[in-house]
């Protein structure tokens, strides 16, 4: 059985008479990962920031295991349980892996009364540290400076980051940008273990990881839906080898 976390009702957003996103709807479940293809320009980095909370929409309902987190920020929306990777890898450089993760840890279990105590002595965040560094793939590199890892490596340790502020549900932006192949496999694989306890939405230009990896599938062009549904039927939807001018990806 699976379980509907984040559902996106006919959002939409406009920028003046430009309308980025218009009466999109999505469902993020529990078990599944969903991801989100367009054309360069089609509205997705806008639709992920609306689920994230980093663009207000201007019309539409967001809500998360049933409440309504429409109007909620960005950090609000990260305490309750949805997690956000960006293009761009968002880590401390200059920290160790463990550093990374436990900073991350530390801002879900913050304890404003002991403002003196050495972080390094709370056990239960060095615990999920070390929890979250071996889920995405990391054991091992708890000790490496962060800013010496391979490009692969450090986006594991961006998602790795996002585990550990227990987030149910992961927004994944071009994780496997700028990969090798031998990266993106491991990348790849670690989107299939995430999905099987998490929600995830994965915006990716890489055909060949979203077939593989994707139970749901969701084209956007021009702002607008244009198809949503299994790899099959979008890999085999006239519109959509249409939209993307005939790439190869969509080729039976």
């Amino acid at each position: 059985m699976t379980e509907a976390l984040l559902v996106a009702e006919r959002l939409s957003r406009r920028f003046g008479g430009l309308s980025a996103n218009e009466d999109v709807s999505i469902t993020l479940e529990r078990g599944r990962l969903h991801a989100l293809l367009g054309p360069n320009g089609a509205g997705k980095s806008t639709c992920i920031n609306l689920l994230s909370g980093d663009l207000a929409p201007s019309s539409g309902r967001i809500t998360y295991k049933g409440r309504d987190i429409t109007h909620l920020s960005a950090p609000q929306r990260s305490r309750v349980g949805i997690g956000r990777s960006y293009q761009r890898t968002n880590i401390f450089g200059g920290f160790t892996v463990l550093e990374n993760c436990r900073l991350a840890a530390q801002s879900r279990r913050q304890r404003a009364w002991r403002l003196f105590t050495d972080a390094c002595a709370l056990v239960d965040t060095l615990d999920k540290a070390r929890e979250v560094i071996a889920e995405a793939g990391l054991e091992g590199r708890e000790d490496r400076i962060a800013g010496t890892l391979s490009h692969g490596e450090q986006r594991q340790l961006e998602i790795a980051m996002v585990l550990a502020t227990d987030a149910d549900v992961l927004l994944l932006d071009e994780p496997l940008a700028g990969m090798g192949s031998e990266e993106a496999t491991r990348m790849v694989a670690l989107l299939d273990r995430l999905r099987r306890t998490r929600a995830i939405l994965l915006v990716e230009h890489d055909m060949d990881a979203v077939f593989a990896v994707a139970d749901t599938i969701t084209v956007l062009v021009n702002g607008q839906l244009l198809a949503s549904g299994p790899p099959a039927q979008i890999r085999a939807n006239v519109e959509v080898q249409q939209a993307y001018l005939g790439d190869e990806a969509f080729h039976v």
